[in-house]
């Protein structure tokens, strides 16, 4: 039985990844900073309470990482631990630093002190690229561009795996996933925002829809999906780095009124610009070539952004 350990399992992609390696086998350890006061809602949802072991460890702290590494002996971690809302990056950048970068090295670092045969995935982010186009879609090969205090620190993190590969022969990759949504996204995240409140429009519960910019362009995709991407990422024979996408980007007007008009209503009557909702920098466009998963991965999104919407739609009315 293969063991995994899951830093930041309490979040959207923790609860997914946690019920993919669940059934796949494995022994499942689950960290947090305090595991008497996490609730572990999205674990509780997904029924998994009692399958997961969970050790108190502070991804910050060099010692407590070595501890629970020490006592675990994982043979594969997935770190998805962090701060990890880029608007609140901009109001608390020492704080998203310190909880991707510290973290980041502390994981490469103890698996190297320890000389242990783990393979470890790192959460990248589609932030690091910074603009792209349809016609210069961001691969493998981008440059980086961050525009966020969020993705400098993503970014930074990307090259710490990069350099502990390449300097110490340890399996570390990062997968740099597009924006990815599900019932389990957080209330901070636009999507989660749009679709909680279009559902509460059509029942006439709220009256209005405030948001910022609604030009940026995304790759939005299905979460549940991207977590098998992480998973076979540290499958291979030789560890790299991917871009992870549907491949296809709109605007969130497109997002939005795909909502709307679910419930057949004039995106027009209950949309209104707020401009305390802009970023003091933003992305226009993000726009992903995901061919590399394709071929060495053998992954391929399955759900698009206007799949994701009915589905979260759907779950929002019925949850």
């Amino acid at each position: 039985m293969k063991k995994a350990l899951i830093c930041g399992i309490s979040g959207q992609d923790g609860a997914y990844l946690s019920q993919l390696l669940l059934k796949k086998g494995y022994q499942v350890t689950g960290t947090s900073r305090d595991t008497k006061r996490s609730n572990f809602t999205h674990l509780k949802r997904f029924g998994l309470l009692e399958q997961i072991d969970f050790v108190a460890m502070s991804i910050n702290d060099f010692r407590s990482v070595l501890y629970v590494f020490d006592r675990v002996r994982p043979d594969e971690v997935y770190n998805l631990a962090g701060q990890s809302s880029v608007g609140l990056s901009f109001e608390q950048p020492v704080e998203t630093l310190e909880s991707i970068n510290i973290a980041t090295l502390n994981l490469l670092e103890t698996i190297r002190f320890l000389n242990l045969d783990t393979r470890l995935y790192n959460a990248g982010s589609s932030e690091c690229f910074g603009e792209s186009t349809p016609e210069h879609p961001s691969n493998e090969s981008s440059c980086f561009l961050p525009r966020s205090p969020y993705a400098v620190a993503k970014v930074s993190a990307h090259w710490l795996i990069t350099n502990y590969r390449e300097a110490y022969n340890i399996y570390a990759c990062t997968g740099h996933l597009f924006n990815h949504e599900s019932p389990c996204r957080g209330e901070r995240f636009v999507t989660k925002k749009v679709i909680k409140s279009v559902v509460n429009i059509s029942k006439k519960k709220q009256e209005r829809l405030q948001l910022g910019n609604l030009d940026i362009i995304r790759d939005w995709g299905w979460a549940p999906e991207y977590v098998e991407a992480m998973w076979l990422m540290l499958q291979q024979d030789k560890a790299n780095d991917y871009v992870i996408a549907t491949g296809r980007s709109v605007s969130l007007r497109h997002f939005v009124k795909t909502a709307f008009d679910y419930f057949e209503l004039d995106i027009d009557k209950y949309l209104v610009y707020n401009k305390q909702f802009l970023r003091p920098t933003e992305l226009r466009c993000s726009c992903a070539d995901p061919s590399r998963a394709r071929k060495e991965l053998h992954w391929q999104a399955q759900y698009d952004v206007d799949d994701v919407v009915r589905m979260m739609i759907e779950d929002e009315i019925t949850g």
